[in-house]
């Protein structure tokens, strides 16, 4: 169990923190937001917003960029983290991770496969069909995209209600 520090005061960090409503004491949320750095906003939005929208992300501009995030209960903190796509802070051109893969979640094998589709025809490069994969769970079904930029994105799906690999 991770603890805070009681004395601490967390810093604000983002815009996302300001919005965000106060935590409850004694909890900790692992992940806040994920960004990522493109360095053609337009076709990040049309990459992007082709299969986010589908997941219940809700679209907002923030400072030039864009922020994508699951509609937040009036007085509830998101437990899931918002999505930032941004110029990088010092000016120079963005490169995607090595290493680094950003996944988002869809409720079934077939929203997986028309997300996967959408995403193609708005930009994104094939990094994997959606399918099974040997060395992961029964269930988990999956396909990866890079966006015009070249960060990987995976959409998956483990709905134990669909059959599995092998079923």
């Amino acid at each position: 169990m991770i603890r805070r520090r009681s004395g601490l005061k967390p810093k604000v960090l983002s815009g996302a923190a300001i919005r965000r409503p106060a935590p409850v004491l004694g909890t900790v949320t692992m992940i806040v937001y994920v960004t990522v750095g493109v360095d053609d906003i337009e076709a990040a939005e049309r990459f992007y917003s082709a299969f986010l929208p589908a997941l219940g992300y809700g679209l907002e501009y923030y400072h030039g960029d864009l922020c994508y995030a699951l509609p937040v209960v009036p007085g509830q903190t998101p437990t899931h983290p918002e999505f930032y796509v941004k110029r990088p802070f010092n000016g120079a051109s963005a490169s995607a991770g090595n290493g680094t893969m950003i996944a988002f979640e869809a409720s079934s094998q077939q929203q997986v496969r028309d997300l996967h589709a959408a995403a193609l025809n708005a930009g994104g490069q094939d990094e994997g069909q959606p399918g099974f994969r040997d060395d992961y769970g029964a269930n988990f079904f999956v396909s990866y995209l890079r966006d015009p930029q070249g960060n990987k994105i995976a959409i998956f799906s483990s709905n134990p209600n669909e059959p599995g690999r092998g079923g």
